[in-house]
């Protein structure tokens, strides 16, 4: 098993370098491709302050996150992919917990929950958009994920690419979620931490993202 980490990245001058030396010290991450995604800030100088073999960095015009992990998953040779924020909210240090049921083989796919694990409290409305859109996936792809949402998922790459993303924003999560769970994909979940962060600290996604993630559950369900 050999593991690539997708990092996008959007102006995160303030907490890249430390996200990507703490990914790197991480013994079970063998290969992390960091999207530059058309910051304005310094985020493309602090990458470059990080050095190690593991990293390999690509920067393009700005188009949203689900168009930066397409970038990086067009790049990556491991066998398995997860996909890291910039922002610290989701500790690199539990990586090894969510490979520990696939390297086992009981499982193919593995979900880091931030709902099972010890986490800060959350903003009330992103708690609850997170609650309605996960409770709405579960009712109709007949699961009972505990957050579909989350950052950290496992996958093998060959999947990755074979359930063909197309979500540029946020709206990426349920796709990847939705694809999944149509093809009969079991998915395993273990808890993690979660250090969320308000708009003060850099937090940039909002209620319009709920909307267009609520619009891909629905398209994916019933359209598509």
């Amino acid at each position: 098993m050999k593991l690539s980490v997708i990092v996008p990245v959007f102006n995160e001058e303030k907490t890249v370098a430390k996200l990507l030396k703490s990914l790197a010290t991480v013994k079970d991450v063998d290969e992390i491709i960091v999207i530059d995604d058309g910051s304005s800030d310094q985020t493309a100088a602090e990458i470059k302050k990080v050095k190690s073999p593991k990293i390999k960095s690509f920067s393009k015009i700005n188009g949203g996150k689900g168009s930066a992990v397409r970038f990086g998953l067009a790049q990556v040779s491991g066998s398995h992919v997860l996909i890291q924020d910039a922002d610290l909210e989701y500790d690199p240090n539990d990586i090894p917990k969510l490979l520990e049921p696939i390297k086992s083989g009981r499982v193919e796919v593995v979900y880091g929950s931030r709902f099972l694990g010890p986490h800060l409290n959350l903003l009330f409305w992103h708690r609850l958009g997170n609650d309605l859109l996960n409770f709405l996936v579960n009712i109709l792809y007949n699961t009972t994920l505990s957050d579909m949402e989350t950052c950290y998922k496992v996958v093998p790459t060959k999947l990755l690419k074979e359930i063909k993303l197309t979500a540029d924003g946020f709206d990426l999560e349920p796709e990847i979620s939705c694809k999944l769970l149509r093809k009969k994909v079991k998915i395993f979940e273990v808890p993690i931490s979660y250090v969320g962060r308000d708009f003060s600290q850099g937090k940039k996604i909002t209620w319009l993202d709920g909307f267009s993630a609520l619009k891909t559950i629905l398209f994916l369900r019933f359209f598509d």
